[in-house]
C-alpha cells in the first residue's frame, strides 16, 4: 500500500515493508558470514606440535583407536584359548617357561635395584655375572659362618676347601662357587666389621649379606642367602652347609648332577624331630601349637647342616622372600617354605655321614660320603682341631675332584 505525502510534489516513497525487507536479508547475511567467521575460529583447536586439527576429526581418531583397543583386547583373550585348543600341552609349556624367564629376570632386577640403593656386594656380583655372558654354573655352596668362628674358617680352608687359584680354577673348569656367607653386626662399621672385611682382603672368599648377625636369626639369614646367590649366580643347585662339617665337593657334585633333569628338587637328609613347646630348651618352638598337640612331630625336612636346592626353588624364595614366614629352626623354615609346593624331597644319607670310623669303613667300601659330621655336636665336634682327621680319613682326594666331570 502506498500513499503520497503532504508537499511532496507528487513524489511517490518506498513503503516501509519493502524497506524493512531488504534490511532484514542484508541483517541474515552478515550474520550468517560472521557466524561462520567465528565458527571456523573457535574449532580450529592448537595441537602441542603447532598444527591444527578439528574437533570432529579428534572424535573419529579417538573412536577408531578405541576400536583397535579393544579389538585387540578381544584377540588376546581369545588367543591363548585358541592356542590351547590346537595344542594344549605346548601351549602350557610354553607359558610355564615364559613365565619361569619373567621371574627370574625380575628377580635379578629386584636384586640389582636393591643392591644399588644399599650399597650391598651383590653389585660385584652382578658384575662378575654381566662379564662372563651369564654364565651356568654347577653349584654354589655357601658356608655357613660367624664372626667367632675364624678358627672354623681357616681349619675349612686348609681341607676340603681349596684355597686361592684352585678356588678360582674351580670356579672356570667345574663351575663351582664357594663362599663363606655372613652379614654385618648390630653396629654396622665396628670392630667385627672391619675384622671381617680385613680377612676379606687376604683370602677373598667372602659372600657378605645385608642381613644383622644373630643365632635367632638364622632363618632369616637362609632365606636372604639363597635370594643373594641366585642374584649373583646362575646356578642348577644353590647349598647350604655349617662351617663345621667335612664335605667332599667331587662326591657332592657327582651326587647331584644325576638330579640336574628335574625341575624343582630339595636334597638332603630328611628328618621329622619332635616340636619343642618347653621354653628355655635348645631348639624350643614358640609357635608350637601351629604344629598341632603337644608332642607332634614336624613335617620332614632336611636336617640343617647340609641340604641343597634347585634353581627354581632358589627363584621361588627369591621372588616371595618378603612373604615367607621364619620359624624358629632355619631348617624347618626351609622344609615349611615348600610343604606346599610341587617339590621332590630327596632323602640322600650320604649327605650325613658320622665322622670316623663311619665315615672311614663307607670310604674303604668305595662309598664315599658327600658330608660327615657329629650328630651330637649337630656338626664335628671341636671340628677346627679334628677337620683335619676326618679330611685325611674320610676325604676323597684332590684327583677325585679334578678329575670329575659333571
Amino acid at each position: 500500500m502506498s500513499y503520497k505525502s503532504r508537499g511532496s510534489g507528487g513524489i511517490e516513497l518506498p513503503s516501509r515493508s519493502s524497506v524493512s525487507k531488504k534490511w532484514t536479508l542484508f541483517l541474515c547475511l552478515c550474520c550468517f558470514l560472521a557466524g561462520m567467521f567465528f565458527t571456523n575460529r573457535m574449532w580450529d583447536i592448537p595441537d602441542g606440535d603447532g598444527t591444527t586439527s578439528t574437533v570432529s576429526t579428534m572424535d573419529t581418531k579417538i573412536n577408531q583407536d578405541s576400536d583397535g583397543c579393544i579389538t585387540k583386547l578381544r584377540d588376546l583373550k581369545r588367543e591363548p584359548r585358541d592356542n590351547l585348543g590346537e595344542d594344549s600341552n605346548d601351549a602350557v609349556q610354553a607359558l610355564d617357561n615364559t613365565i619361569s624367564n619373567l621371574e627370574m629376570e625380575i628377580a635379578v632386577a629386584r636384586a640389582t635395584q636393591e643392591s644399588v640403593l644399599n650399597g650391598s656386594p651383590v653389585s660385584e656380583g652382578l658384575n662378575d655375572i654381566e662379564s662372563t655372558g651369564k654364565r651356568k654354573y654347577l653349584m654354589v655352596i655357601g658356608i655357613n659362618t660367624a664372626f667367632s668362628s675364624r678358627k672354623r674358617r681357616d681349619s675349612v680352608r686348609a681341607t676340603w676347601m681349596p684355597y686361592g687359584d684352585k678356588r678360582k680354577r674351580l670356579e672356570e673348569e667345574k663351575g663351582i662357587i664357594i663362599r663363606f656367607v655372613i652379614g654385618h653386626s648390630s653396629t654396622y662399621g665396628g670392630i667385627l666389621d672391619k675384622a671381617m672385611e680385613a680377612e676379606e682382603r687376604k683370602h677373598g672368599d667372602f659372600l657378605r649379606l645385608d642381613h644383622v648377625e644373630g643365632y635367632l636369626e638364622l632363618s632369616a639369614k637362609t632365606k636372604i642367602y639363597f635370594a643373594t646367590a641366585f642374584s649373583m649366580w646362575d646356578a642348577e643347585f644353590y647349598i647350604k652347609v655349617d662351617d663345621d662339617v667335612h664335605v667332599n665337593i667331587g662326591t657332592l657334585g657327582t651326587t647331584l648332577a644325576m638330579h640336574q633333569s628335574k625341575k624343582r628338587v630339595y636334597i638332603g637328609c630328611m628328618k621329622s624331630g619332635p616340636v619343642l613347646a618347653h621354653k628355655g630348651v635348645r631348639y624350643h618352638e614358640p609357635e608350637y601349637w601351629k604344629f598341632g598337640e603337644e608332642g607332634n612331630k614336624y613335617f620332614r625336612h632336611a636336617t640343617g647342616q647340609l641340604y641343597a636346592i634347585s634353581n627354581g626353588l632358589a627363584r621361588y624364595i627369591s621372588i616371595n622372600r618378603h612373604l615367607l614366614h621364619k620359624y624358629a629352626n632355619e631348617d624347618v623354615s626351609l622344609g615349611a617354605w615348600f610343604i606346599g609346593l610341587d617339590v621332590e624331597h630327596i632323602d640322600d644319607r650320604r649327605l650325613c655321614c658320622g665322622t670316623p670310623p663311619d665315615c672311614e669303613w663307607k670310604a674303604q667300601a668305595g662309598n664315599l660320603c658327600v658330608a660327615s659330621f657329629d650328630w651330637s655336636c649337630s656338626g664335628i665336634c671341636r671340628s677346627h682341631d679334628r677337620i683335619k682327621e676326618v679330611h685325611r680319613r674320610c676325604g676323597e682326594g684332590e684327583n677325585v675332584l679334578w678329575s670329575s666331570t659333571f
